[in-house]
């Protein structure tokens, strides 16, 4: 199982939000590139970024950032936030960004969704965000009224490998993981699973490992002290992915 640290990037700062709400955003870290090297140390290979500005208002807001970690950091970089079109998932893949996270499109365009995965493979994860079942979109600020598992169902068939699947009301909280509904997620598609959102301790890391996921994203709890990411590497026997 593979340990993401996170980072989220709002007007060119670390940040973190609770339950999604950008009114909350607080500085978490001084500087990216810092904090990328810190994660590097402690044996991460993989780092979690989302471009909240861009996830808000719908286009590329911090590209120059996202790229510089992933020339100078030595991690392989997932980015999510505001990837709306063909376009920009090839402007990122094509300039050092090893996965690209597909949110509100998976909703709003399948179909980019389905040319994505069949050019780009396992570079192409999608992200599925939920309150109370229901997939939220544009940066979490509106809810659909499709279910997580029938988005899940239909990114499969697209030919989608890779989902990421947060439960909002839980993020940035520290109050555990939605396990019941990975679980089901992770029942209902033979996608990979990487648990988002709400994870606070190595329990959490034990958790998703017994439910057989692919990965775990750790933010917030990196940043208070509540998981130590070189204990989570170690716990979740991180390997290649």
């Amino acid at each position: 199982m593979i340990i993401l640290p996170a980072i989220d990037i709002k007007d060119g700062c670390c940040v973190r939000l609770r339950k999604g709400d950008f009114s909350t955003a607080h500085k978490v870290a001084e500087d990216a590139g810092e904090t990328a090297a810190s994660f590097l140390a402690a044996g991460a290979r993989w780092i979690h970024m989302v471009d909240l500005d861009g996830a808000k208002e719908g286009e590329v807001k911090n590209a120059p950032l996202f790229l510089e970690i992933a020339r100078t950091s030595g991690l392989k970089v997932e980015l999510g936030g505001g990837i709306r079109d063909r376009k920009t998932i090839e402007y990122y893949l094509e300039n050092g960004i090893s996965r690209v996270i597909l949110g509100s499109i998976a909703v709003k365009n399948p179909a980019l969704v389905r040319e994505a995965a069949a050019a780009y493979g396992d570079r192409i994860a999608v992200g599925i965000d939920a309150k109370e079942g229901m997939v939220a979109t544009e940066g979490w600020l509106d809810t659909s009224s499709v279910g997580y598992l029938d988005l899940a169902k239909e990114m499969e068939q697209a030919g989608v490998k890779m989902i990421i699947f947060t439960d909002i009301s839980r993020d940035g909280m520290l109050g555990g993981l939605n396990l019941e509904q990975l679980a089901a997620l992770e029942k209902a598609v033979s996608c990979n699973i990487i648990a988002s959102g709400g994870v606070r301790d190595l329990r959490d890391i034990e958790a998703c490992g017994r439910l057989g996921l692919h990965g775990v994203i750790c933010g917030k709890a990196l940043y208070t002290g509540s998981l130590s990411l070189r204990e989570a590497i170690e716990t979740a026997g991180d390997q290649p992915c």
